[in-house]
């Protein structure tokens, strides 16, 4: 063998070794396609993360079947992203864990889109019923506060509302008085939308 053979020779060697090396460390294109698959999959969790849950009441109920009782929990869940978007959901399951992750996507699926002003507080007063309960809702000058108690307080926080004034009026449920709230709630509208729907100017409103 000539010397110029071994020369090409150990020249190859060390190139091929640097790209099993290469192999085995991962570096590849496909490797950092899958890393990059990995990253996006966060995305998502980011995105839920955005959303609240607070579980305002956990009962044991029953139901009387053939057999005999059969128990289970109902867990009522309120789902906010304190930006203006709130809902209330109801989830029974065996255990309790089920039972609020029911609530929370029953929650999800009943949204309201909550008209906030520039001091988060609502433009209107607003009334809402539900059954027994009966919600009186009244905006509040900044630095007020969240003045409300029971399921009421937990439905005004996480729809963003920082200053606002509350009454429960009947009932004491907390299902009842939550979603009297929500009712409450949706039906607010802002001066524009009211001008709009009567086709008269925004500034005839004020006057």
């Amino acid at each position: 063998m000539t010397e110029s053979n071994k020369q090409t020779n150990s020249k190859e060697v060390p190139a091929a070794a640097d790209g099993q090396q290469e192999q085995r460390r991962g570096g590849g294109r496909g490797d950092r396609e899958r890393r990059g698959g990995r990253r996006g999959g966060g995305r998502g969790q980011d995105r839920d993360s955005e959303w609240q849950e607070r579980v305002v009441q956990i009962r044991r109920v029953s139901k009387t079947v053939k057999g005999g009782k059969k128990m289970s929990f109902r867990a009522i869940v309120v789902v906010g992203n304190e930006r203006g978007h709130v809902g209330v959901g109801v989830g029974k399951a065996s255990d309790v864990i089920g039972a609020v992750r029911k609530g929370v996507a029953d929650g999800k699926k009943h949204l309201v889109k909550v008209p906030l002003t520039r001091h988060s507080s609502i433009p209107t007063l607003s009334n809402g019923r539900d059954g027994a309960a009966s919600v009186l809702i009244r905006p509040a000058a900044p630095g007020t506060g969240v003045i409300a108690g029971g399921s009421i307080r937990t439905v005004l926080e996480l729809a963003g509302i920082k200053n606002v004034l509350a009454k429960r009026l009947g009932s004491k449920t907390p299902l009842n008085n939550a979603r009297a709230a929500m009712v409450a709630l949706a039906g607010l509208r802002t001066h524009k939308d009211t001008a709009k729907e009567r086709g008269i100017s925004l500034e005839q409103i004020y006057s």
